[in-house]
Order: structure tokens, then sequence, then C-alpha cells
């Protein structure tokens, strides 16, 4: 990383600020003085662990090979000395999670807002790609106050290697699909769970799953979610069926962007 004002990474980006952190990698907007304008620079701590490597390689060709207007766009991937790091474009705004902590939201903008998300999912769904990370943090709101699905650390195609061990859960434990806490074969189906909790957090302003990560977990096999009786009939059966225990149940993404956008 630059220690001078006037010193570059990778002979290219000006750091201007940390966006967030964490557990293998950091996010900075930086300055790119090659092309004017600013961008995020994700930079991976992954030392020697050949997994976490791994990762770092399959979430750059896992997003390079996106191309929608509410996924984060890859610019530059690379190695500057023994950093690993990846150009994202700049959404230059708040994430889900910062704008629901000024309360809920008007069902019409989570209508807007979930049929955008769940036409992301329809994208990376048809590329046999399941994010497996759905959820507000991970949601980052431009300008305009478009979303954009972010964070592709977890996205791991049906049926490939893992990149976790077979009895690591991985996701958080709020947004998790119950086949994810139990353990089992991951698919696209989840995705479309985690954004039913999302989506219903957003009319409520409350997390549905709340307290420590194991309860949160496992609340889902035991009850499911409580979806207010006075929002409009179709969005509660549409929010029912997202959020179904059954997998065979859930609708596909490109069908609830359907519905939520009332086409």
């Amino acid at each position: 990383m630059p220690q001078h004002e006037d010193d570059l990474f990778a002979g290219r980006y000006r750091f201007d600020g940390l966006l967030g952190s964490g557990g293998t990698a950091d996010v900075h907007r930086a300055w790119d003085t090659r092309l004017d304008r600013f961008v995020a620079v994700k930079l991976f701590t992954l030392d020697d662990d050949p997994t976490a490597r791994r990762r770092f390689q399959h979430e750059v060709r896992t997003l390079a090979g996106f191309d929608h207007p509410a996924l984060v766009s890859v610019q530059d991937a690379g190695t500057a000395g023994r950093t690993p790091f990846v150009v994202l474009r700049l959404v230059d705004g708040p994430t889900l999670r910062d704008r629901l902590a000024d309360g809920p939201l008007p069902p019409d903008e989570v209508r807007a807002l979930g049929a955008r998300l769940a036409d992301a999912l329809a994208h990376i769904h048809e590329r046999d790609v399941v994010h497996r990370d759905v959820k507000p943090s991970n949601v980052l709101l431009d300008a305009g106050g478009n979303a954009h699905l972010a964070d592709f650390g977890l996205a791991r195609a049906p049926g490939t290697t893992r990149l976790t061990r077979r009895d690591q859960v991985v996701g958080s434990a709020a947004y998790l699909a119950p086949e994810q806490v139990r353990g089992a074969e991951v698919g696209p189906p989840a995705d479309v769970y985690s954004l039913g909790l999302v989506l219903l957090e957003c009319l409520t302003g409350r997390r549905e799953y709340g307290g420590g990560a194991v309860a949160a977990a496992f609340a889902r096999l035991d009850r499911p979610p409580a979806v207010p009786p006075d929002l409009p009939a179709d969005l509660t059966r549409l929010l029912l069926l997202m959020t179904a225990l059954s997998v065979r149940r859930r609708p596909g993404a490109a069908e609830c962007a359907r519905a939520l956008g009332g086409r």
C-alpha cells in the first residue's frame, strides 16, 4: 500500500480512504490516474493460504463474467508486490444496511429495489453461479438510490469444488436459507430465500431472525418469517413463497423480478 501521498498503488491508483474492511480483504476508495475517475480497490490479505488465493482468483473470474447494471463490474485485477487486488466500479453511496438504520422503506421502493436485485440474481443464476451471501450490507446504493449487489467472495457454481470445508456453513446467519443451515447442497433457491428476508426487513425495519449467530441460523427451521398482514396481498404471497422452507416452493429469481416489477 502507498506510504506517501505521491505514491501510486500498482503504479496507477492513489488511495483516498477506507470504504470497508473484512476478514480477508479491505476496500479502498481510490483515484485511477490513467482514466481520471474514482474506483474501489479491494486488497486481499492472503498470506500463504492457498485456499484464500483460490477464492481471490475465483471472485475475480466470477465478477468478470457478469454484465448487468446491478452488479459491480471488474475494471482491473492483479498482484502488487505480494498483495492481490481487484479494481471495481465505485458505487459511491451507502449500503442498504446503512439506509435501513433510518427505518423501513415504503412498499413501492421495496418493489423497485427487489425487482432490480432479483433480476441481478437471475443473471448470475443463468451462469450457474450462486451468491450465497445476499444481505443488506452486500447491497450498495448509488446516488440515485439504485441497488447494486456486491461481494462475490462466497459465490459458487453448484457442483463445483468447495472453497470451504464441507462442514463449514458459509454466509451470514441472519439471512441463511434453511438448506444452508442444514449443510445441504446450496443452489439458486438459497439466494431467493435470502433476498426474501432482505425485502421483508426493508418493509418492517427489523431483522427477522435476530440474536446470536446459532440462534438466528436455526430459528428459521422452527418458524416461518412473520410477514405483516397489512402488506398488499400479492407482495405478502410472494414473500411467503420466497421464504418457504421447501426449496421446491420458492419461485426462481427471474419470476420474482417479474412479480416485483409488475411484469
